[in-house]
């Protein structure tokens, strides 16, 4: 009984440990005073100013498009990364590219930009690109870090995987490429989802790797925000947290309620078949006996 209570105590501590600041945010954000630590009544006037701060809207407009770029990026190289670490078993270099693939899990993040950082600066000097640094090289480094957290999710997936689904659909004559994008693909895609939400909530959250890279006119929200806290925390800066907290609130209940249902779906058509082939093996001997009979 104790070891129940201490459970559940835990348990709440931990929740109020990580929601109640965010909850205390989104209260502080109606506040009617200029002081954000005093209180003034409830208001929706910070909300109101934020249209008419352009700097602070452009710099959530900005992170919000990296981040989505960087979702998408961080995907589709996280996957293919994955799909080679678990079904391509044998191959020369194969611990060294897992390794590679990894590092960004554990190389410090001041590394990591600074390291790019160089990387573009000599790219510059050879090549001429990138000719200046802003939405472009952020997004790469954000997809370079991000690309890491997807091919670990993915290959857990991977791995957990019924291979006989793929290898039936070869026998039937299904090309590899084939089998990836229309059996492979939607039985991860609850891990692609999830993958997805985190490199976005990643790179919207990132301050230290965006601050090497970026450039004059590329600001993004943490950096903006980082910027603001230095001189004092302003009342916009918990309207604009609020709003990307019920906006990434929102994805992320769309995209759990759509992969729930993608996956019930996908698990009702194979009971379907499962069921339609063993009536189909129970009937074909009967039909046998009636045939040899006649």
């Amino acid at each position: 009984m104790k070891r129940f209570g201490f459970s559940k105590f835990m348990l709440i501590f931990g929740l109020s440990f990580i929601y109640l600041p965010m909850l205390i945010l989104v209260i502080y954000s109606f506040n009617a005073s200029k002081l954000v630590t005093v209180w003034g009544g409830w208001s929706f006037k910070w909300y109101a100013g934020l249209l008419d701060n352009s700097q602070l809207m452009g710099s959530v407009v900005r992170s919000l498009e990296i981040a989505c770029y960087t979702a998408i990026a961080a995907v589709a190289l996280g996957t293919l990364a994955a799909f080679v670490l678990t079904r391509v078993t044998r191959f020369k270099g194969r611990t060294l590219f897992g390794g590679l693939v990894t590092a960004p899990l554990v190389m410090p993040e001041v590394i990591t930009g600074l390291s790019l950082l160089l990387l573009f600066v000599a790219m510059a000097q050879l090549i001429g690109w990138p000719m200046e640094r802003g939405i472009v090289t952020i997004w790469i480094a954000h997809t370079t870090f991000c690309a890491a957290y997807v091919a670990v999710v993915v290959s857990a997936r991977l791995r957990e995987l019924d291979l006989s689904i793929e290898e039936a659909a070869m026998d039937l004559g299904a090309k590899p490429f084939k089998v990836f994008f229309l059996i492979t693909i939607p039985m991860i895609a609850p891990s692609l989802a999830a993958g997805g939400m985190m490199s976005f909530a990643l790179s919207l959250d990132d301050l230290v790797l965006a601050s090497f890279v970026s450039g004059p006119g590329s600001t993004t929200l943490p950096m903006e925000v980082f910027s603001a806290v230095r001189l004092g925390v302003k009342p916009e800066i918990n309207a604009v947290a609020s709003l990307i907290l019920l906006a990434v609130s929102i994805v992320t209940f769309m995209v759990w309620y759509f992969s729930r249902r993608a996956e019930a779906t996908r698990k009702r058509a194979i009971q379907e078949a499962m069921d339609q082939t063993a009536s189909e093996s129970w009937q074909q001997p009967k039909k046998q006996m009636v045939e040899a009979t006649a």
